[in-house]
């Protein structure tokens, strides 16, 4: 599959409301998820910064169910697509843990058919990464290279949280992939016009 022309042109905006400042001592706490637990990730999964322990309290009490997965991000996750044909584009290996516990509260929810958000990419290439014959999500606990570019069939979240990802980064194929690429093309363009802030400290966007 050829790189999307539509895609290749976001980077021709300038996409320039990112944070751009010296590292602060608060950065150490600041960047990272409220509900993060183990180390191992060069980066935070951003679409999870949104998330206050006031927020999660609030879903909790709205009958939302929370589960926990882990997969250390790595650097390759954040380099360029530079290959025309897709399927050729190699991703680097990242640890995955899924739990027996959250696997059990997913495939109870897909059963009920319940709406399943996945909170930023890397939760949604986690879930994508072990899912079984029968359509359901296994425990599981290795390693995962697993490359989601357009078309593909999503097995378990039917929504998704995502911060808006640089231009030819795999994060921005795999959001394209979930929503259509013409839908996002036309997300980021309103994003650039109205100003949102980019990347890690940015703005998000629920897609359902």
């Amino acid at each position: 599959m050829s790189l999307d022309q539509n895609l290749n042109n976001l980077d021709k905006h300038p996409c320039e409301n990112i944070v751009s400042r010296p590292i602060e001592s608060e950065d150490e706490e600041r960047y990272q998820t409220i509900y993060a637990k183990n180390e191992g990730a060069v980066a935070a999964p951003t679409a999870g910064l949104h998330f206050s322990k006031h927020l999660i309290k609030k879903l909790q009490i709205k009958g939302v169910d929370l589960a926990e997965i882990t997969l250390h991000v790595g650097l390759g996750t954040f380099s360029p697509v530079e290959v025309e044909d897709l399927s050729k584009h190699k991703m680097d290996s990242e640890e995955l843990i899924i739990k027996q516990d959250s696997a059990d509260m997913v495939n109870s929810a897909l059963k009920n058919k319940k709406r399943i958000c996945a909170v930023g990419t890397t939760v949604m290439r986690g879930l994508e990464s072990s899912v079984s014959s029968m359509g359901t999500l296994n425990p599981y606990e290795g390693w995962t290279h697993r490359f989601i570019f357009p078309p593909h069939d999503f097995s378990i979240a039917n929504c998704m949280i995502s911060n808006f990802h640089t231009p030819k980064s795999t994060l921005l194929m795999m959001v394209s992939a979930f929503a259509d690429v013409d839908f996002i093309k036309e997300a980021y363009t309103e994003a650039i016009k109205k100003k949102y802030n980019f990347y890690s400290y940015g703005d998000a966007m629920l897609i359902i």
